[in-house]
């Protein structure tokens, strides 16, 4: 992370909204679960006890891990015109020539990645084979799950 994590303007905010979720309410709650659980008696037999230690390493690791992103996250501003070129921030529609389907992705950073609402990482496969790439032209993806064909129909942003 030492040169940055790319991200589009509202994946820093939500990376912002994320933390001061985890180090405030979220934080709190677990704290209060570890208590409780500390008042059931003998610890080196209470489960809830273990568990919420549990859950407490894990909060405390994705808040390190947001936190380290805030410091060195690297805005990248998206344009909402159509341009020539897919890149950070872009809304690209594909078509999908296995299948014979539109499909209109985001590309955004790796934190912002979410395939539920097609937000696609520009680390991803299908996201690094389309930055770069011109609307008209047909890349060949290679994932784990086999070989895709796309051609690019419009990128705008």
């Amino acid at each position: 992370m030492a040169y940055g994590i790319q991200v589009t303007k509202e994946g820093y905010e939500k990376l912002k909204k994320e933390l001061e979720e985890l180090q405030g309410p979220t934080r709190m709650r677990v704290a209060d679960a570890i208590r409780e659980a500390k008042s059931h008696g003998d610890l080196r037999e209470n489960s809830a006890y273990h568990e919420a230690k549990l859950n407490q390493t894990r909060l405390e690791s994705r808040i390190s891990e947001l936190e380290k992103a805030v410091l060195h996250a690297r805005i990248v501003e998206k344009n909402d015109v159509e341009t020539g070129f897919a890149q950070l921030g872009s809304i690209v529609t594909v078509f999908d020539i296995e299948f014979d389907e539109e499909i209109i992705i985001t590309l955004v950073g790796s934190f912002e990645a979410d395939a539920s609402k097609d937000f696609v990482s520009i680390g991803s496969p299908l996201g690094e084979g389309l930055v770069g790439k011109p609307v008209g032209e047909t890349v060949e993806i290679i994932a784990p799950a086999g070989t895709s064909k796309y051609k690019i129909i419009k990128i705008v942003g």
